[in-house]
């Protein structure tokens, strides 16, 4: 931008509280987190030079809405930054709204067409009309009873605006006439509620908005330092001194600004410098580079012979990258739409397939030879995703594969590694977004399939040139952090197994779970019941605002804390309700309602809607790169969070069932796999000795803290040592040790002082780990997964607290997820080499599922025991498999 401002809503009330004193009334009171941080924001940006506009009596939004007419007025493009969907009545002809993204997702700018199509309307003005009619519950404008958007839009769509609906009442019928007629007077309150006032005394000044890096550096170096940012301190500082910055009017590079001291590279803002394992941080996310001022040749191939003389170019390569174009995100469902390749920067190709599905097979028939020749190596971004793809269109696609979503995750696991993120911030290249491309329509969103094949040519090629360009860049970051062989060996030959698994989905009991549904919906009627009869009254167990009431209100249990929200409302959360139902049976009926209503809304009632169409089964998506411990996760369905451990829960288990009657289900799962490992990692001989023994890990525990015979353990005893085994594990300390066991703190501490004591190679190994994490910066596993920790010397103490519980269980449940990880790899390759039927379906923690013919099930069961318990080798601790066979999940776990 050449100019910006930023507004704040001031203290006090506005004009509308003037006119409906009840506006806004139910907001909650603003978060703690925000009260604390609004000061430094305005420090952050007076010593940016930004301006603060704020007018007493009017709303940020007025204050915005009247700078941003009075700047177009002037002859600027102007972009209001907000995500309240209200401002799309400021919305014009060069006045737009920039929609910040979210979850990772790109922004959304929305012109006049935009908003229209958001909200249903003719002109960006009738927004006002919508929220008239509608009402605002987050600001409390009243609305008229009974119209929702959609009636709201049908009748704008007629009326064209509040007064033609209230002119034309006469013409409606029933409620709907009645209300209308009723609350006339309540819609143009709310009209006027709506309005954003664009006439607020506030003149644009074009000079003190003029937009540049001419920051007070020793303010922001002070104000960095004090709360630690230093990623953004980095990127905030170069720009002021002329690295990167974008000059306000051409869009290029600026010389240095006269006040900026300092060579930025050499700048130290903070005396706990990070530990130098810890990869740099990105030096800006400011992309100047696009595909219209980036030289490149992107080609368009449709013909067999253009298609052919590509395929030859590509044998002839030592690598490519490659990648899809589809209808969709789901691999298992999409349709192909068509490939690009590239095999140097700057210069890439972009083959489109018929939509007929013959058609396309035969197009890829001449791309078939190049994707399925091993030894040239594959790039790609997920390449999971593509190679579920191809192989649904009869390509396997042969490796060696590079991809540059999992190699960014092993060098920066907690950070963000979609494309669009990765391309911003380590090429400084913008690429084209699809959104612009396909356009959104709700849940009619567009495809690949709608755009031009010539942009969407140009789009793809540019993900193949860009991922190819990634590529080059994150293999050397890989070398130099000693993770490539992490890469090569782990995680790209377990996305081929992980493709495989999700492409054979698993069979899914519909009938049972609608019949496991109706037995929910009585049973979630008769823990409502039994909460009403110990109340001794009814009221809506869903809300949350209710079930307070009823609880510290009327019933006068006792509530510790301070109330939350602007509205004084109880916590009645999970942590909050199971403390009391230690005394107060209704606390935890409510949680038993709250647990049943989850269940049968998550996964009884939503799993049916998820089996595929195209194949009767269910297709969870597992995820390589999310967890930072290294482990898998899953979703559509999640299947690592059904709650077992309730009978209800466990029972959901029973849908999920083998291919058909000459199949099993075969379940194999570790063993307390995490103390086996901890005890192999920390070298502590009594761990090691009664796991070598065979003895229970929890009473040997007890025993040596209790000092008794491990025949006298009782079983009190072994709860408590249960509980610290795990503590430790996870780094809680004696305060949470106490909330567990309902037992003092100091109690607390001498049991862990005891378990130290018993386990002292334990001991030595945390205090040994913690000491190489604050030097190195980061703490690895057995196969060498690294986890960086950047706050482990922090001066903040609960920073570097969760620091260090991290290092402490990283190399534990990093190591473990290792494991599996491998063990599926083997028994894959045993699969496949081995000619066997078996397949892998399911992986969830430390739990691996098969289905399998029955024929195979004595040779499957021998298989998968070895490669799980050997997938480690030179384990000096014994790993113990448990193994189960069962019609269904819950029979075989």
């Amino acid at each position: 931008p050449s100019h910006l401002a930023v507004a704040f809503d001031p203290k006090g009330d506005t004009f509308r509280n003037d006119i409906y004193p009840e506006y806004k009334a139910n907001r909650e009171a603003q978060p703690e987190d925000i009260s604390f941080a609004l000061p430094y924001l305005v420090q952050i940006l007076e010593a940016m030079r930004v301006p603060i506009v704020m007018v007493q009596g009017f709303e940020a939004d007025d204050v915005i809405g009247t700078l941003a007419h009075k700047a177009h007025d002037q002859g600027f493009e102007v972009f209001m930054v907000t995500p309240d969907k209200d401002y799309g009545q400021l919305v014009r002809d060069g006045v737009f709204m920039v929609k910040p993204g979210k979850g990772g997702n790109d922004m959304e700018t929305w012109g006049p067409a935009e908003v229209c199509q958001n909200w249903g309307i003719e002109k960006p003005e009738q927004v006002i009309d919508i929220l008239a009619l509608q009402g605002d519950s987050v600001d409390n404008i009243p609305g008229v009873p009974g119209i929702g958007p959609k009636t709201a839009a049908t009748l704008l769509q007629k009326y064209k605006s509040v007064e033609g609906v209230l002119a034309h009442t006469h013409e409606l019928k029933g409620k709907q006439q009645e209300n209308l007629v009723q609350f006339a007077g309540q819609a143009r309150l709310s009209y006027t509620l709506a309005t954003i006032d664009t006439q607020v005394p506030i003149d644009f000044d074009e000079q003190a908005c003029f937009w540049h890096t001419d920051f007070d550096t020793e303010r922001l170096t002070e104000i960095f330092r004090e709360l630690e940012m230093r990623s953004l301190a980095d990127k905030l500082l170069r720009a002021a001194a002329g690295h990167g910055a974008p000059d306000p009017v051409l869009n290029t590079t600026s010389a240095p600004s006269q006040k900026s001291t300092g060579n930025p590279a050499q700048m130290s803002l903070f005396s706990n410098e990070p530990p130098a394992g810890i990869p740099d941080a990105p030096t800006s996310v400011i992309a100047h580079k696009n595909i219209t001022n980036t030289p490149h040749q992107y080609h368009l191939f449709s013909d067999e012979a253009s298609i052919h003389a590509l395929c030859q170019k590509l044998l002839g390569a030592t690598s490519f990258s490659f990648d899809t174009e589809t209808t969709g995100v789901d691999a298992t469902q999409a349709e192909l739409v068509g490939l690009s390749f590239a095999i140097k920067p700057g210069e890439a190709w972009y083959v489109p397939v018929p939509e007929n599905r013959q058609d396309a097979i035969a197009t890829l028939a001449w791309l078939k030879p190049a994707l399925e020749t091993a030894g040239i190596e594959k790039i790609g971004q997920n390449i999971k995703f593509d190679f579920i793809m191809l192989n649904r269109y009869g390509v396997r696609v042969a490796g060696p594969f590079f991809d540059t979503m999992l190699a960014h995750y092993l060098y920066e696991p907690e950070m963000r590694h979609n494309m669009d993120y990765l391309s911003e911030v380590y090429l400084g290249y913008k690429p084209v977004s699809i959104a612009s491309l396909i356009g959104k329509k709700g849940k009619n969103q567009g495809t690949m399939r709608d755009v031009p094949v010539e942009q969407a040519a140009e789009y793809a090629a540019e993900d193949a040139d860009i991922t190819l360009q990634l590529k080059l860049d994150f293999e050397q970051k890989l070398k130099e952090a000693e993770q490539l062989p992490l890469l090569q060996e782990l995680e790209i030959p377990l996305m081929v197994v992980l493709a495989d698994m999700e492409q054979a989905g698993i069979n899914l009991d519909v009938d049972y779970l609608n019949s496991y549904a109706t037995e929910l919906r009585a049973a979630i009627l008769e823990a409502e019941a039994a909460v009403y009869q110990a109340a001794g009254f009814t009221f809506n167990i869903g809300s949350p605002k209710q079930v307070g009431e009823a609880l510290f209100d009327r019933l006068k249990l006792p509530y510790k804390g301070s109330k939350t929200g602007k509205s004084d409302q109880y916590t009645t959360d999970e942590e909050r309700l199971s403390e009391l139902a230690k005394e107060y049976p209704v606390a935890g009926l409510i949680l038993r309602w709250r647990g049943l209503t989850k269940l049968l809304s998550t996964y009884v009632d939503a799993l049916p809607k998820m089996v595929n169409p195209l194949t009767g089964r269910v297709h969870s998506s597992f995820n390589q790169a999310l967890a930072a411990t290294g482990r898998l996760s899953s979703n559509n369905p999640n299947l690592q969070n059904i709650p077992i451990r309730t009978p209800e829960g466990k029972r959901v288990r029973k849908a999920f069932v083998p291919r058909d009657e000459n199949h099993r289900l075969l379940a194999a799962d570790y063993s307390q796999i995490e103390l086996r490992l901890i005890a192999e990692i920390s070298g502590e001989e009594a761990m090691l000795k009664a796991f070598e023994q065979g003895h229970d890990i929890h009473a040997s525990t007890a025993a040596l803290v209790y000092h008794t015979p491990l025949e006298s353990v009782t079983a009190d005893q072994r709860r408590n040592a249960k509980t610290v085994n795990f503590s430790i594990l996870y780094g809680a300390g004696a305060l949470n040790v106490s909330q567990q066991l309902g037992i003092s703190r100091q109690e607390a501490k001498t049991l862990i002082d005891n378990y130290f004591a018993a386990y002292p190679g334990l001991k030595q190994w945390m205090e040994k780990t913690l000491a190489d994490a604050r030097e190195k910066g980061y703490v690895t596993t057995l196969l060498g997964r690294r986890r960086y920790l950047r706050d482990i010397n922090s001066r903040n103490g609960m920073s570097r607290s969760n620091a260090e519980r991290i290092a402490v269980n990283s190399p534990v449940q990093g190591s473990a997820a290792d494991m599996i990880k491998k063990a599926m790899i083997d028994i894959h390759s045993d699969l496949q080499t081995g000619g066997f039927k078996t397949q892998l379906v399911l992986q969830v923690h430390d739990e691996l599922i098969f289905d399998v013919p029955l024929h195979e099930l004595e040779a499957i069961q021998e298989l998968v025991v070895r490669r799980m318990r050997h997938a480690l080798p030179n384990l000096r601790v014994p790993i113990d498999i448990g193994v189960g066979v069962g019609t269904d999940w819950l029979e075989a776990h």
